[in-house]
């Protein structure tokens, strides 16, 4: 082998092992990496209809298969109590699968949980719920993308910590909300970093400041947007008596939305 393919062949062994983790070589050099978009969307391989919950522990790699919901799981409306298509243990790892419509509530996280390189073709009632009570789980979604969520794309019951990075939106109306009227509530943490918003959308993130809920916003770019309507950090007093939270603010303050304009991008 001459010292000219070795660099190729070097590069073909890390990028199948990247694959393997539904990673790109392209998000290891860059910190800046682009976020996925619709122009990127995957091509599902294969795909298969889903009756009841399918619970999942340890780690879970459908190789880019699409999923959609049937029977029980038909529904795609935004009607609370529907039932997960997929419910992660705490500790689970998903990879490479497309969730397809009908989604029903998307995916239940009972605890910490990896979401890596997951994919919502037309979000149900939510994306992703992320539950648990130890203010130490962590959620981390990490590549993929999510489009035409009539409300939340991720909603954060549990406590602890919400990472999101690499991640492409579209049409939607919260991308990620901590709970507002849970029966119990917790701080929580949402960092978000290498996001692309494309419109149309309302809200970026949604925070309750009366339980020191923080959110931290990097390298967020929003799409089309020209009269700048998304908010990109809303404040709330949030309850547990199931009651709609009121409105207490919106923009950067240093402690509860934690951004500034440079971080927020217009295209």
């Amino acid at each position: 082998m001459t010292s000219a393919t070795r660099p190729r062949a070097r590069t073909r062994a890390l990028g199948g092992a990247l694959a393997a983790l539904g990673l790109s070589i392209g998000m290891i050099m860059t910190t800046h990496a682009p976020a996925a978009s619709a122009a990127t969307w995957p091509t599902p391989n294969g795909s298969e209809p889903v009756t009841a919950t399918i619970k999942i522990s340890g780690t879970k790699d459908y190789g880019m298969k699409r999923l959609y919901g049937s029977g029980a799981l038909g529904g795609d409306g935004q009607g609370e109590g529907q039932k997960p298509i997929l419910e992660l243990a705490p500790g689970a790892v998903l990879k490479n699968v497309i969730l397809g419509k009908p989604a029903a509530d998307g995916i239940h996280c009972k605890g910490s949980c990896t979401l890596q390189n997951v994919w919502w073709e037309d979000v149900g009632e939510d994306a992703a719920t992320f539950r648990g009570e130890s203010s130490s789980n962590v959620y981390t979604v990490t590549g993929g993308g999510a489009r035409d969520a009539g409300d939340k794309v991720f909603q954060f019951n549990g406590a602890g910590t919400l990472n999101v990075s690499n991640f492409s939106v579209k049409n939607f109306g919260t991308f990620a909300r901590t709970c507002g009227n849970c029966s119990k509530q917790y701080k929580r943490t949402i960092n978000l970093n290498n996001i692309e918003v494309n419109w149309k959308g309302s809200r970026i993130v949604g925070i309750n400041t009366n339980y020191n809920d923080v959110a931290t916003l990097r390298n967020i770019t929003i799409v089309g947007d020209s009269s700048r309507k998304i908010i990109p950090c809303q404040k709330w007093i949030g309850n547990s008596s199931g009651q709609e939270p009121k409105e207490n603010g919106t923009g950067p303050d240093g402690t509860y939305c934690k951004y500034s304009t440079s971080d927020i991008t217009y295209r």
